[in-house]
């Protein structure tokens, strides 16, 4: 990310793509468990930063809607709902998508699909990271193949504590304390 901590939060905006209730259970429990701990702690970190945030749901009627446990850090936030796998399909996401700011980091499920395909779409008009750490797909197979060709075709693969403490670029203030007991 860019050198100067304030342009960090300026050029990034973070998308979570599809981190919904009925999704939730197919996954691996102890996996989803921290993916949705890494998803809380980024969407915690950005708003406290300002970092603008976009929420996504794939087909809410059948899916649900995003867990209850990440809304609570999102409360302002109308998710957009899709019916494409990529976000970039969707119209009004597209819209959201904040045009000034240069980086999005991604986190969210399924990471073989829509993460892979968003990523992909996105690395045409935006520089992509990817919080390895804060995806997941039902089999672990699969994400391992998306890492892979997401990396290949260019996104960077990251973590979330990489991600959060690019955000902050130093050690003082009210901010890096209270992300630091976010980590712990």
């Amino acid at each position: 990310m860019i050198r100067n901590q304030m342009s960090r939060t300026a050029l990034s905006q973070l998308v979570i793509i599809d981190m919904q209730t009925r999704l939730l259970s197919a996954m691996p429990q102890e996996a989803m468990t921290a993916v949705i701990k890494n998803c809380s702690i980024l969407a915690q970190a950005a708003t406290m930063l300002e970092v603008p945030i976009l929420l996504t749901e794939q087909y809410p009627q059948g899916l649900g809607n995003t867990a209850p446990e990440l809304l609570a850090f999102l409360p302002n936030i109308k998710p957009v709902e899709k019916l494409s796998f990529s976000c970039m399909s969707e119209p009004k996401f597209s819209r959201q998508l904040t045009r000034d700011h240069s980086q999005v980091i991604i986190a969210g499920m399924e990471a073989h699909i829509c993460v892979l395909q968003t990523a992909l779409d996105l690395q045409n008009s935006k520089q992509v990271f990817v919080a390895e750490d804060a995806i997941i797909s039902r089999n672990p197979a699969n994400k391992a193949n998306a890492i892979a060709r997401m990396r290949e075709a260019g996104c960077i693969i990251s973590n979330t504590e990489s991600i959060v403490f690019e955000w902050l670029g130093k050690a003082d203030g009210d901010a890096f304390k209270a992300i630091s007991k976010l980590i712990r």
